[in-house]
């Protein structure tokens, strides 16, 4: 797998915030909150970690399928929400891996700060005090940097996923230079962004994308960009 060198990790602004890397595997958090925390957050990276490779081990299709596949009372509680949110979206489970473990690290960090930010590959778990401006990167479009929006304390926590088809390790069937999706679930923001790029192959279905993701029940906002295309619908503060 190609390591894609994470330049776009200052794209979030993190005024007063502490930043500090949290890795095992192919997991590479950034992370940014009132103090350090990376102990608590390698413990909890480690033991949701676990609970993946455990299921996976035992159920190979939850890593191999690219459609939704049978929920599982019995499974972990991020096995849960990824077979969830896969089956709203419509795509595999592990279509929202990244962002369900930005997720899941978030909420066991967030008794320890009031401000959190947990980047996952381009994947983020936000939780803030104050108005934060995000922008988005889309590799070598010329709108990459160039398109920035407002994220709200109030809409917070809040996950907001980036899929792309040029850039990073994600499976796309699409040809979008990002497709950026806001939900209160960054699992469903991450599996709504892949199955929304799916749907993105010419400067033509930025539209029809857009109409079909904003019905995803859960999806607040979403932003395209193609080349030096652009669109959005919902939620989205641009600035």
């Amino acid at each position: 797998m190609k390591y894609e060198e994470r330049t776009y990790r200052s794209l979030i602004n993190k005024d007063n915030l502490t930043s500090y890397n949290v890795k095992i595997a192919e997991s590479d958090l950034l992370i940014s909150s009132d103090t350090n925390l990376s102990d608590v957050a390698l413990k909890s990276l480690a033991k949701h970690r676990h609970s993946l490779e455990t299921y996976i081990n035992s159920h190979p299709d939850f890593f191999a399928s690219l459609l939704p596949i049978p929920e599982d009372d019995l499974a972990p509680p991020i096995v849960r929400d990824m077979l969830s949110k896969s089956k709203i979206c419509g795509v595999g489970p592990m279509a929202g891996v990244a962002g369900a473990v930005s997720e899941f690290v978030g909420y066991d960090l967030l008794n320890q700060t009031k401000n959190l930010i947990i980047e996952n590959g381009g994947d983020v778990f936000i939780k803030s005090q104050n108005k934060l401006i995000t922008s988005v990167y889309a590799g070598e479009s010329a709108l990459s940097y160039n398109v920035n929006f407002i994220v709200k304390p109030e809409e917070t926590p809040l996950g907001i996923c980036t899929s792309s088809a040029t850039v990073g390790p994600s499976l796309s069937f699409g040809k979008a230079d990002a497709v950026c999706v806001i939900s209160k679930s960054a699992t469903l923001a991450d599996a709504a962004a892949s199955a929304i790029g799916n749907k993105v192959k010419t400067k033509n279905d930025i539209k029809p994308a857009l109409d079909f993701g904003i019905k995803i029940k859960g999806v607040t906002g979403i932003i395209i960009i193609l080349g030096n295309e652009m669109g959005a619908i919902g939620k989205v503060e641009l600035v």
